[in-house]
């Protein structure tokens, strides 16, 4: 029987026909891995997960907690989980919100879960039992069954796992104690304020309990402060500490400086007190201080004056404050990781301190026709007024901030003014651009703070006035019209300075120069953005509290 053969040109149509599905196969799969990246990165696009190197994503969600209508009241363990689990439903919400706009990172507030105003008995169902040991590793989504009572945090660490992010919060702990512990509460355990930190697989990475409680009678004070940190594969490391802890060295300052942390997260229920300590205020004069990125996330109580949240890097801000409406707010923003090698504003003030040899030199530029310079040896800022601008400006005390300030009034269009207590002197040469029907004063404070906590305070500061009256300095004002050009500069005794600038409607502003000269600490601008409502230089000197 023969053999079947094809014929010559058979042969070769069909190698064509077969190279041609190749090539079309080989086509079709570079055409549809093309589109598949087209894809993937126009999702990565509209989640906000493309981020720019050296950047990180970062989200605080400032909560309207859902609060027990009588905290004093005596519940059990189930009751006081359904509340928490409401609050914690829109964590929740809020988590699944953060990463779809590619955050790496979602802060909470303080108190957001369980509330506040309880007693030690009532709050003993809301609390959570927790290990404050950095060698018991553990991962509550994973591992419920290790521990009892620790429901809310299974819920948190799940969140943090689904989302892959990584996640603080704050919550109620317990930890029992023996009596031979001689710090042991005579109830046999320890309730604490604590942060939790999260990974993005749901680990436990931190625990840190609250140190100065702000009339907290349902928690202890731990025995000795905390310095907690976890490491992140996008930022390096973030300390934690929570509310009134930031206006104390231990544990805040001590933590940044002893292991030269650059990112913070903070907790807190901030209730705001104007003109010097609203919240949004001080947490960006902390950044600024420390050259440090803080995500601050604040409870949402206008009625009880607690709102403002933000995410603030030294010279950015991105900041919620609202006090008209309710309502939670998420806020989502892309910053840079701050580096290590960056020094802080506090480490150059100290080094500055160390070698003050300058030669004169004015603080301010060509804008303002008064200038003011320090020659070499001078305690006090030399004059250079034009020729027949001497004028007298009455002394006058005022309460603000619960302190007996002492100010001078800034009337004009410009001038040079000089204020002393104890031994603290504030200068301010200053300049309007409109003169407005608002009077503004200058203040000075050099003393201890004994009212809602204990604290010595060096304050210069340039303030708003609530009407026309001497009596009216130092009161909460939120609106303003001037616009003013200013440098304000104090001898103050302590390198840990907080600058302020606040601006109508609580907005932020920053200033275009600060620094030592002298013994002498400045801050300068040449208008802000709007209304001048405070500028001041808010010095600690913690070693006299």
């Amino acid at each position: 029987m023969a053999a079947f053969s094809y014929p010559h040109s058979s042969v070769g149509f069909l190698q064509v026909q077969k190279c041609s599905k190749a090539r079309f196969l080989a086509y079709t799969m570079v055409d549809l891995g093309w589109k598949l990246f087209i894809c993937f990165f126009c999702y990565q696009v509209v989640s906000g997960r493309v981020k720019r190197e050296g950047h990180y994503i970062a989200a605080v969600y400032e909560h309207e907690s859902i609060l027990s209508p009588n905290p004093t009241a005596l519940v059990d363990r189930q009751s006081a989980l359904e509340l928490m689990g409401r609050n914690l439903d829109i964590y929740e919400q809020q988590a699944v919100a953060a990463a779809r706009q590619g955050a790496q990172i979602i802060v909470f507030p303080e108190d957001g879960i369980h509330g506040f105003n309880f007693t030690r008995s009532s709050i003993y169902p809301y609390l959570d039992f927790v290990l404050h040991s950095q060698s018991v590793k553990w991962n509550p989504c994973r591992e419920p069954y290790l521990f009892n009572d620790t429901e809310v945090l299974q819920r948190l660490s799940c969140m943090a796992l689904k989302n892959k992010i990584f996640l603080v919060a704050n919550l109620g702990t317990k930890q029992p104690c023996e009596h031979t512990d001689p710090h042991c509460p005579s109830d046999g355990r320890y309730q604490f304020n604590t942060n939790v930190a999260f990974n993005a697989d749901g680990m436990l990475v931190a625990t840190y309990r609250k140190h100065n409680l702000y009339f907290e009678y349902a928690f202890d004070t731990p025995p000795e402060p905390d310095y907690k940190f976890f490491d992140t594969p996008f930022a390096g490391k973030f300390g934690m500490f929570t509310c009134f802890d930031i206006l104390f060295f231990e544990p805040a300052v001590s933590l940044i400086r002893q292991y030269n942390l650059k990112q913070i997260v903070y907790p807190t229920a901030w209730m705001n007190q104007l003109p010097l300590l609203s919240a949004v205020e001080f947490q960006q004069a902390f950044a600024t201080a420390f050259n440090i990125n803080i995500l601050a996330a604040n409870i949402h109580h206008p009625t009880l004056g607690m709102t403002g949240s933000g995410i603030y890097t030294p010279v950015k801000s991105f900041i919620y404050h609202n006090m008209e409406s309710y309502g939670g707010k998420l806020i989502v923003a892309e910053i840079p990781v701050i580096t290590t090698d960056y020094k802080t504003s506090v480490e150059s003030n100290e080094s500055v301190r160390e070698n003050l040899h300058h030669s004169c030199k004015t603080f301010i530029g060509t804008s303002l026709d008064d200038q003011v310079c320090f020659k070499d040896g001078e305690e006090t800022p030399s004059r250079v007024p034009k020729k027949g601008k001497e004028q007298f400006f009455p002394v006058f005390y005022s309460e603000m901030m619960y302190d007996n300030f002492t100010f001078v009034p800034v009337w004009g269009e410009k001038g040079e003014l000089q204020v002393c207590a104890n031994t603290l002197c504030c200068y301010l040469n200053y300049r309007r651009a409109v003169l407005t029907d608002e009077l503004y004063a200058l203040g000075v404070f050099d003393g201890l703070h004994t009212v809602h906590g204990t604290y010595y305070v060096q304050a210069c500061a340039l303030v708003k006035c609530g009407g026309l009256n001497f009596s009216t300095c130092g009161e909460e004002v939120t609106h303003a019209t001037a616009l003013i050009d200013f440098q304000l500069w104090g001898n103050m005794s302590t390198p840990y300075i907080f600058p302020l600038l606040l601006t109508s409607g609580i907005t932020l502003d920053f200033a275009d120069h600060m620094g030592w000269k002298n013994n002498h600490y400045f801050i300068s601008k040449n208008r802000t953005s709007f209304g001048l409502l405070t500028a001041a230089l808010y010095g600690r000197w913690y070693e006299k509290d």
